[in-house]
């Protein structure tokens, strides 16, 4: 039987783990017995390409002369890179870890430029294991063919960003459809070829490609402009996060030479009613949802079925099937903690709630229904679907891929994990916010989250509130010692040149993460430049922020990056150097005694910060007070028991003393037998395991019925023990 539906990823996105958009949209056809294949060309291409037989032809078919030593040294070894790459990919995924050793003694690789930058790396790899190590290097390898490729065979070339300049934000598809008549590239023939295969094998009536990023553009309208010529009758759609940014005002006809449509956000309901056009078109209404498509010449955009979007939980389980998970390349490129969990390991990518519960931030796209619109999943449904995938992928490592996670369901997911025992491994992005209490935080570490990302934004209180980000830097001090402290990693991302922000507050901001970094309590971070987005905000109403938009004019093809004048007329850009030189440093615990004026080869003011704002902070008392309505959970196991008696002046005592395994250590408590009986029967009832959680007002009045001052035993030497060993309070 034929395929109805062909889904694909374009080159190029991650190495290391597919992007989960044609999964999430198979799992969604498989609910309606559509049948579906999908690939990742990215990694299709890329292990074609580096291969013994894809560096032979490299190397024989370059077509430009090179003008560098560096490329000239490059071919001059070509015999070593071909000797050496398929041994090198098969340890990069992960089927050959013995060749870490040879890679590690730096006789083994040809090196060229790439390699320059090791000795000031050596420190950084000091204490990383020969795996990692191996893996950076490898990495060097890879990326010094890639320069070769970029200087003499195909300028637009990059590992996750190919040709990107062509897609970032042009208004015009003037310099991209003149890109699209010239001579296919050797990357574009590569691809092509694989093209040709599936296409011949699956013979679709439907050909979907979801374009997420700028750097998928060039080559997702290569592929339907090969598909076009070669098999007219096939339909071609485009979907994915770029279109759902940057195309929403999309005019330009010439763009449906190449497609025959377009659909905006959530995918489900739109290809869906697409399948029903193609594949039943005589029962067809012409209903399409949320859909651009060429009528009499004119691009028009028809949004005019009555059915509403599928809820999330009856969307489907994303469905990894077809794509080579055994085959994607582990990659370590920058010596960034969570960047390196982008780009290294495999990932099953889900998503916890639709859209964004904040959604207030004014620099984000907040109008738009991808962020608008909220809908959590319920735990059991989430932990049902983690489980299918870790049945069909093999691997329990899990990214939630939310705008923000938010905390209630990030606390409910936690205990549907343990109650059900899972072994799983998850991260996820937040806001930081002052639910992540020292027990939620550790919570979340308990049923396996290793890292969390979130927006500290500018480290400025007047430029949070003017952000609406519903945070203060004191709060984030806080949610991040929170999280370190339970061993959870953080990752802030950091931003620069926001509306009205001053040079002093940009200093100030520095020294906020200068302290963050020098208490440990921020592991990683990652400085960036505020852009105006059309569908933000600021973008919106540039004059409630001090700007001025550059750009009136709507373009005929993508529209999302406004240019603008700050009033301010400070030049953010000569910021970014020394913010990201510093942060380097900062990452690797080093630099913290530098005065800021260091990292800047111009004049700034001294930071109104005081040296210990951060720290001071941390000291601030914590509040006791436990709501009524407080969930009691112990992460514990049961105790061993026994009964002994205490005297004193001719009184005697019954006693109990616990004892309790974690996997760490034994501890013991004693407390008197009474007291000590019913806490193990609470103990038992409020374990985790169990599918009824209790609240602080019913454990007291439990208490209370038989014993009491229940505030006299909870807050005694026994408990308080039993608090630094998995008595949470939520």
């Amino acid at each position: 039987m034929k395929t109805q539906v062909f889904l694909i990823t374009p080159p190029f996105t991650q190495l290391n783990t597919p992007y989960p958009a044609t999964a999430y949209i198979k799992g969604f056809l498989n609910t309606k017995n559509i049948s579906a294949t999908q690939a990742d060309l990215g990694i299709e291409v890329i292990l074609k390409l580096f291969s013994k037989e894809g560096l032979k032809d490299l190397f024989q078919s370059y077509n430009k002369q090179p003008t560098t030593d560096n490329c000239k040294r490059i071919i001059a070894l070509q015999d070593e890179y071909i000797k050496t790459i398929d041994s090198v990919i098969a340890f990069l995924q992960g089927k050959n870890p013995t060749l870490a050793l040879q890679i590690c003694q730096e006789d083994y690789l040809p090196e060229a430029s790439r390699f320059a930058q090791l000795e000031e790396l050596d420190w950084a790899f000091g204490t990383m294991g020969t795996q990692d190590k191996a893996k950076h290097l490898a990495t060097l390898y890879l990326e010094d063919i890639s320069d070769f490729i970029v200087e003499c065979v195909d300028a637009n070339f990059g590992f996750s960003r190919y040709a990107e300049r062509l897609g970032r934000s042009a208004n015009s598809f003037d310099e991209l459809y003149a890109a699209l008549q010239e001579e296919p590239t050797y990357i574009d023939e590569v691809l092509f070829s694989l093209l040709k295969e599936r296409i011949e094998g699956i013979q679709p009536e439907l050909f979907l490609i979801s374009v997420p990023f700028p750097g998928n553009l060039y080559s997702a309208f290569r592929s339907a402009q090969w598909v076009k010529k070669h098999y007219p009758n096939i339909k071609i759609s485009m979907g994915g996060g770029f279109p759902n940014t940057e195309l929403r005002s999309l005019s330009d006809a010439r763009v449906f030479e190449f497609f025959d449509y377009i659909t905006l956000d959530d995918g489900e309901l739109p290809v869906e009613l697409l399948m029903e056009a193609v594949g039943k078109p005589e029962s067809f209404e012409g209903q399409f949802k949320r859909t651009f498509l060429l009528e009499n010449g004119k691009v028009v955009y028809k949004n005019n079925s009555t059915r509403s979007d599928y809820k999330q939980s009856e969307v489907g389980t994303p469905d990894y099937s077809d794509l080579l998970l055994d085959k994607y390349i582990s990659v370590i490129e920058i010596v960034n903690p969570m960047h390196r969990m982008w780009s290294d390991g495999r990932w099953n990518k889900l998503t916890m709630a639709h859209g964004c519960y904040w959604g207030k931030c004014t620099f984000c796209d907040i109008s738009l229904d991808y962020i608008k619109v909220y809908e959590p999943i319920a735990a059991n449904l989430l932990c049902n679907r983690m489980e299918e995938m870790i049945a069909q992928t093999g691997q329990n490592g899990f990214h939630f891929v939310d705008e923000a996670a938010p905390p209630a369901l990030m606390r409910a997911l936690a205990l549907e994990i343990l109650r059900r025992k899972l072994s799983v491994t998850w991260w996820t992005n937040i806001r930081f916010e002052k639910s992540f209490t020292r027990d939620l935080c550790l919570l979340l570490k308990a049923s396996g989250c290793i890292a969390v990302s979130g927006g500290l934004e500018v480290a400025s209180d007047r430029l949070l509130k003017l952000i609406d980000k519903g945070v203060t830097v004191e709060q984030v001090a806080k949610v991040t010692r929170n999280f370190t402290e339970a061993g959870i990693m953080v990752h802030a991302y950091l931003m620069y040149g926001y509306p009205t922000q001053t040079v002093q507050e940009t200093v100030d901001s520095l020294e906020m993460v200068r302290q963050l970094f020098e208490l440990g309590i921020l592991q990683s971070g990652f400085w960036h430049q505020f852009a105006m987005t059309a569908h933000s905000p600021v973008g919106m109403y540039p004059e409630k922020y001090g700007v001025v938009k550059k750009t009136e004019a709507i373009g005929t093809f993508a529209n999302n990056d406004l240019n603008y004048l700050d009033k301010t007329g400070v030049d953010h850009e000569k910021f970014s150097f020394g913010l990201k030189k510093s942060l380097f440093n900062f990452m690797h615990g080093i630099c913290f005694d530098y005065e800021l004026q260091e990292w800047f080869d111009f004049k700034i003011p001294k930071t109104k910060i005081h040296p210990d704002f951060i720290s001071n902070a941390l000291e601030e008392a914590e509040d006791f007070n436990i709501k009524p309505t407080a969930k009691i959970v112990w992460l514990g196991g049961k105790p061993q028991v026994e009964y002994f008696t205490k005297s004193k002046k001719g009184n005697i005592w019954e006693m109990m003393s616990l004892t309790f395994h974690d996997k760490k250590e034994s501890f013991t408590i004693q407390t008197g037998k009474i007291e000590g009986e019913w806490l193990v029967q609470m103990l038992e009832k409020i374990s985790v395991s169990n599918a009824k959680t209790f609240s602080f007002k019913e454990i007291k009045s439990d208490f209370e019925t038989s014993l009491e001052d229940f505030e006299l035993f909870w807050y005694s030497k026994p408990v308080n023990t039993l608090r630094e060993f998995g008595l949470l309070v939520l």
